[in-house]
């Protein structure tokens, strides 16, 4: 398939900088298929589960791996920002430079003045990823990402405006436990505990899982296409408990429904052919493309996604491409608001409807 097949229009306005207050208020298009849609709001969604459900929620937590720092070489500095992507060793990280022209194999890197994290850029391959080689332990790294990094925001909200304290809690679902990703899963930021436990008196089941977001959902679709194109891997958790609580839901006939793609992305890695989830912990590298018949999910929860991104891809494959091309038009036709900090749809399996 072209990645151009999966291109649209988008006005600039529609991409929202922050979230909508309460997080309730954002707006929810529900598509049950190519000319069946209605428009909701996120605090509507327990009028569309019944008992016997399971949301299945990734507990990633982001971890605030945006810095600022000093590149010195040769008693000369000049400041650059970088966003960490991945942790190799514990103490080796690949790394987005901005601007990379300043930057070159072995200069040295200050983030911070007081107690500073140092580090040795030690390789610059040809994607544009750096690695950077830390002088301090795996722990204090970590620690120091706390005290001076940013919430890594996604390059078309940082274009428009910088980070800042807000970000720190709107950039984090409320069910974010496990540290390790360089992006929300954004889906899940339209969750308040008090949504939550409305769905859980109502007797809908929750089950936590872990995808850490990678540096793929910051890269576009270079290629033309999409056979062509390689997904970045990213490290995905499912327990043996958790494995076998989702299937008994299945079992007893309650649906499955995937609070974001990084959830069915990683479910769906996990799946057999029976439908069956098996636990996991590795990396998945999994491509979702129209053809691919999603088996683990029985309904999706996720934002609206960028224009010949990955993700579009994933809900053409999973609800229909012509169900969808026409969902996103009518969503920017009636200024839904798009991607990280945006509104939100809500999806049926045209496998399973």
């Amino acid at each position: 398939m072209l990645v151009s097949d999966f291109d649209f229009h988008l006005p600039e306005d529609l991409i929202a900088l922050r979230p909508m207050v309460p997080r309730e208020a954002a707006r929810l298009l529900v598509v049950e298929g190519k000319d069946k849609r209605r428009d909701l709001t996120v605090g509507d969604l327990p009028q569309l589960l019944r008992a016997g459900d399971m949301l299945i929620l990734n507990n990633t937590r982001v971890l605030p791996t945006q810095l600022k720092g000093l590149r010195e070489r040769d008693g000369q500095t000049a400041g650059f920002e970088a966003t960490l992507i991945k942790s190799l060793d514990g103490q080796s990280w690949e790394a987005f430079l901005k601007p990379g022209r300043k930057i070159r194999t072995g200069d040295q890197l200050r983030f911070g003045d007081a107690d500073p994290l140092t580090a040795t850029v030690s390789e610059k391959r040809e994607d544009g990823v750096y690695v950077l080689r830390f002088g301090q332990s795996a722990s204090e790294i970590i620690n120091g990402l706390h005290r001076l990094g940013g919430m890594p925001l996604p390059p078309y909200i940082r274009s428009k405006r910088a980070e800042d304290a807000q970000d720190l809690t709107d950039y984090q679902t409320v069910f974010a436990r496990t540290e390790g990703s360089v992006a929300a899963p954004t889906a899940g930021l339209h969750f308040t505990p008090e949504l939550l436990k409305t769905l859980s008196d109502m007797g809908v089941l929750t089950e936590e899982i872990t995808l850490h977001v990678g540096a793929g959902t910051f890269l576009p679709v270079k290629v033309e296409d999409t056979e062509n194109h390689k997904m970045h891997a990213e490290f995905g958790v499912i327990t043996q408990e958790s494995a076998a609580r989702i299937n008994e839901v299945r079992a007893a006939g309650g649906r499955i429904i995937c609070v974001g793609t990084t959830a069915l992305r990683l479910l769906e890695s996990a799946c057999d052919d029976q439908r069956v989830i098996h636990p996991f912990a590795s990396d998945t590298a999994i491509f979702i493309t129209p053809g691919v018949k999603v088996r683990s999910a029985d309904m999706l929860w996720t934002n609206f996604h960028l224009p010949k991104s990955t993700l579009f891809m994933l809900v053409c494959a999973f609800a229909g491409t012509e169900a969808m091309k026409a969902a996103y038009a009518h969503a920017i036709d009636n200024r839904y608001r798009f991607f990280s900090y945006g509104d939100a749809c809500f999806l049926t399996n045209c496998a399973c409807a």
